[in-house]
């Protein structure tokens, strides 16, 4: 092996410390830093052009030939292109924390392919966390001093439980060419092994058809107060996600499962792209009402051709749009309701929990209600036992009887963003509407009674 030191070389190549190796023949040992190189062009004089790719291929040359090039003139031409398993950085521990949880909300828990029960970390001008569930994808940025950018797939689970037992200081984040990440915070110190970075999927790109600017506490309310009636039945898989409706000044989202209606409207800061309607997954609402913040700071919704992006600040949820015919809820909910009363939020939830102590999963009854002048009878019988209660109201309800299922009125009340709402109803097989007392209809929640047994 003969070593030539005073070939010169760019800067790039010296701080690497590469150096030309001649060999007249045989496999020389590894004196080039692997990963440091994808591709190095050279154009010789007495030779037609040649590549060596690294870290996989070496070209070898003889050293006369090698000589004759440096007598003529050889130029050396570089790319450099750092391997991604080389990841080095540092970063407060709280702040990595947040991003590892944020990320791992769309790790999948089992999967075929091993790499998404990770978390893809890359590192390049920014640090960047990705979960990806193949449903829905969360990437999310973070303050970090990078020292040497890269990718590497590490799992979720141990990552995240080695991060959260590591004391309150500045993580050190080492990772080599062997995928074996070293982590070190004051006087702890753990290793993990990765995955390479290639096995894991790329998330979807979405494609800017339409956009619109919400407050992020805003939509955070509106999943929050209209979730919890998305369907779980898959026979109608539309339903099991909610609908966002984007006018010119206001967005409105609602959720249905068959039972029971929730809808909330609220205006809108930005929207473009004129009207626009989509429904999205309720799995990955439940992961935007988490990812935003209760502030003023926006959050932009874009709808792609079959995916939606949400972006609060450094964190982005990517998910796929649900297709099919979602219910035409202007004309499902009855507003010509001739009985109308008042009643307090939580004067009824606190009725409503008390005949309910009789009902359980096992012991299933509607809650009957006796709508009076000025009170609500309340009452529930099951093999358990009987429990009846009384609530005052504000309004004549002509002595109807009715029965609901306990839980899905106890949520219409407990979500109304209100401290009184308006009942409305008609016969004992229509359903109830409770809408805002005063002021415009900013919410709407629809229950469908339940048959009373004589």
């Amino acid at each position: 092996m003969i070593s030539f030191p005073h070939i010169p070389v760019d800067s790039t190549w010296t701080t690497c410390g590469v150096f030309a190796s001649l060999f007249s023949c045989g496999k020389p040992p590894d004196i080039v830093p692997k990963g440091v190189w994808t591709e190095i062009s050279v154009i010789p004089v007495l030779l037609g052009d040649f590549h060596i790719n690294f870290p996989y291929d070496v070209c070898y040359l003889n050293k006369d030939i090698f000589c004759s090039l440096l007598e003529n003139g050889v130029s050396f031409q570089s790319e450099r292109k750092e391997r991604f398993d080389m990841l080095r950085f540092s970063c407060e521990k709280a702040l990595l924390q947040g991003a590892v949880n944020t990320a791992s909300r769309a790790v999948a828990a089992k999967s075929s392919i091993p790499a998404l029960e990770g978390i893809l970390l890359e590192g390049g001008d920014t640090l960047t966390l990705s979960g990806y569930n193949m449903q829905t994808g969360i990437r999310t940025g973070v303050d970090a001093q990078i020292q040497s950018p890269g990718r590497i797939v590490l799992s979720a689970r141990l990552f995240g439980e080695m991060i959260r037992k590591m004391p309150d200081d500045v993580i050190v984040f080492d990772a080599d060419d062997k995928l074996t990440v070293h982590l070190t915070c004051g006087d702890a110190s753990f290793e993990i092994i990765g995955l390479s970075a290639d096995d894991y999927p790329e998330l979807p790109e979405v494609d800017d058809q339409f956009s619109v600017d919400i407050r992020q506490g805003t939509l955070k309310a509106m999943i929050n107060q209209t979730s919890f009636a998305v369907s779980t039945n898959e026979s109608r898989p539309v339903h099991t996600g909610s609908l966002f409706e984007v006018g010119d000044k206001d967005l409105t989202v609602v959720s249905v499962d068959g039972f029971r209606l929730a809808l909330r409207r609220e205006p809108l800061d930005r929207s473009e792209g004129g009207a626009f309607k989509f429904v999205a997954p309720g799995s990955a609402l439940n992961e935007v009402e988490k990812i935003c913040e209760d502030s003023d700071e926006k959050i932009t919704i874009i709808q792609g051709k079959r995916h939606l992006l949400f972006e609060a600040g450094a964190t982005q949820l990517i998910c796929r749009r649900l297709e099919g015919d979602f219910l035409d809820y202007k004309n499902a909910i009855p507003r010509n309701n001739p009985i109308r009363l008042t009643v307090d939020t939580k004067t009824m939830l606190g009725s409503l929990d008390r005949v309910s102590v009789v009902i359980s999963e096992k012991l299933k009854s509607p809650v009957r209600c006796v709508f009076e002048n000025g009170r609500v009878m309340l009452s529930a019988r099951t093999g358990a036992g009987e429990a009846k209660d009384i609530c005052p109201l504000d309004g004549d309800g002509n002595g109807l009887e009715i029965g609901f299922n306990n839980r899905y009125l106890m949520d219409a009340l407990r979500y109304a963003p209100a401290d009184a709402v308006t009942m409305e109803l008609n016969t004992s097989i229509s359903p109830a509407v409770l809408v805002p007392v005063d002021g415009e209809e900013s919410f709407l929640y629809m229950v469908l009674p339940v048959r009373l047994k004589a």
